[in-house]
């Protein structure tokens, strides 16, 4: 999911930490054993540098430049309905990549980079942190606090499972043990069976992400930032906000998606990308956040934290944040986050970026009938929040998936990673991030001389996914979960 209220506002140069002179290369950092999207490992080649300069030095002495915003010493030709970057430069022996979106898979391949002794600049709107779907949003105190996106996540990956336990580690994340129901209209819940963990954040969703690479020495944070312009030059890609340089790169990362990304990748010269990225299709769902003096009246229910609601077009989650967050303190007001349908997030889909009063208004008041309606409740018996707030995630979840790990093109040296490639589960994110990062590893040690070896998921179709309105969970037991595919090559 993705919010509006973290979005735009004018660009702060502002990493996580004190910048730290960056670790020098070690090109004998092991691949990884289990396969991911690439084939077998490649052997290190030598290649030029180019004359790069740092990633954020938009300075440098400039060649003769060719049509499209090229050098001569880069190539294009036609391909789709836009030219096709072609970069014939040797790779960098110290690559620097662009990352360009601070969410789960974002954040992941910056990690998984660092690991293989590549440096990396993450480029992430958000005004408040990082995270994308991993949102929380604190209101006026450390107890006042509602995780607005992805509510929890699962784990079934070993892969996946080993960077949790770092987080378990680090005490940003904790088990859940909370009560999860499936909850059907008139209020008849019955618990949710589930096979794996599932996880929250210690302090919620967004400080996890605002941790995961804070003690990174390879991974530089630029945010609040709009890219707004990719532009190949002299066998590297500049990037700018609104005609604002920032810096030239060896190779670029999409980590987000929606109009944005369709709208940064249409004139980038990446058809193949921008193909994949244009066919994949996503959900809208409405949030409303709702703080009550009292608990609801769940009693009769077992007192659950969270409920997958069946039967109520209106309302698809609830679930409580102060229980889940604060579970030894029961004086607190009552955060809980509420979540539409995807079919009432389409009927009623509006401009995320203005939406009117009138219907703000019109979808709190249909989301708390729909709480009473899932309650049990008679309408207009439940207690009234003090506080609510609405918000339209109108590119929440991938309703299609091209079902593999990630999408790399190798002539101009991009690619894509997110969870809508497997799935939509935060496990699905992580696992794209680090099969994206590996396989440009492996790219940049091979000289980048081989590119029909390393080209993957530019032409696999799309195949509709299932799961819950807000996201797939691997190891529960309840609704229609995809599984996502293990990393192997195409």
């Amino acid at each position: 999911m993705t919010t509006t209220a973290l979005l735009s506002s004018s660009l702060v140069f502002q990493p996580i930490k004190p910048c730290k002179p960056f670790l020098p290369r070690n090109h004998r950092i092991p691949r990884p054993r289990f396969p991911l999207c690439s084939a077998e490992p490649t052997h290190l080649m030598k290649g030029g540098d180019g004359g790069r300069r740092s990633p954020v030095d938009g300075g440098r002495r400039s060649p003769r430049r060719g049509p499209h915003g090229t050098s001569r010493r880069s190539a294009v030709k036609k391909s789709f309905a836009q030219e096709q970057v072609v970069f014939t430069t040797p790779v960098a022996r110290d690559p620097v990549v662009a990352i360009i979106g601070g969410g789960v898979a974002g954040l992941v391949c910056a990690l998984t980079l660092e690991e293989r002794g590549i440096r990396s600049t993450v480029f992430d709107t958000g005004i408040h942190g990082l995270g994308g779907r991993m949102a929380t949003r604190i209101i006026d105190s450390r107890t006042f606090i509602f995780d607005h996106a992805a509510q929890f996540f699962t784990v079934s990956d070993l892969r996946f499972q080993k960077l949790v336990d770092r987080w378990l580690e680090k005490g940003l994340v904790r088990e859940w043990k909370g009560l999860l129901v499936e909850l059907e209209a008139g209020g008849r819940a019955s618990p949710v069976p589930y096979s794996a963990s599932r996880y929250v954040g210690t302090k919620g969703m967004r400080s996890l992400m605002d941790s995961i690479i804070s003690q990174s020495n390879m991974a530089n944070i630029v945010r609040p930032c709009w890219i707004s312009k990719l532009e190949p030059f002299n066998g590297t890609w500049r990037l700018a906000e609104r005609e604002k340089p920032h810096g030239q790169f060896d190779a670029v990362v999409i980590a987000h998606n929606g109009k944005c990304a369709n709208r940064l990748l249409s004139s980038s010269g990446l058809p193949q990308l921008t193909k994949q990225m244009k066919t994949l299709e996503l959900s809208s769902i409405w949030a409303l956040l709702a703080a009550f003096e009292d608990p609801l009246p769940i009693s009769q229910n077992r007192d659950f934290e969270g409920a997958f609601v069946k039967g109520v077009d209106s309302l698809s989650w609830m679930g409580n944040n102060t229980s889940k967050l604060f579970p030894l303190q029961s004086d607190l007001p009552q955060c809980w986050t509420f979540f539409s349908t995807a079919a009432y997030g389409k009927r009623n889909k509006v401009p995320q970026e203005n939406i009117p009063n009138a219907t703000a208004e019109k979808v709190k008041d249909d989301i708390l009938e729909g709480v009473e309606s899932a309650l049990g409740l008679s309408k207009g018996s439940l207690q009234k929040p003090f506080y609510t707030r609405v918000q339209l995630w109108g590119a929440a979840l991938p309703t299609n998936s091209p079902e593999i790990p990630c999408i790399f093109d190798p002539n101009g040296r991009a690619g894509i990673c997110g969870d809508w490639l497997l799935g939509s589960s935060v496990e699905a994110a992580a696992l794209s991030g680090m099969s994206l990062a590996h396989h440009m590893a492996d790219y940049f040690q091979s000289g980048g001389t081989q590119l029909d070896e390393f080209a993957v998921g530019l032409n696999n179709p799309f195949h509709a996914i299932g799961g819950h309105d807000i996201g797939q969970f691997p190891g529960l037991k309840s609704g229609e979960q995809v599984e996502p595919q293990a990393c192997t090559a195409p």
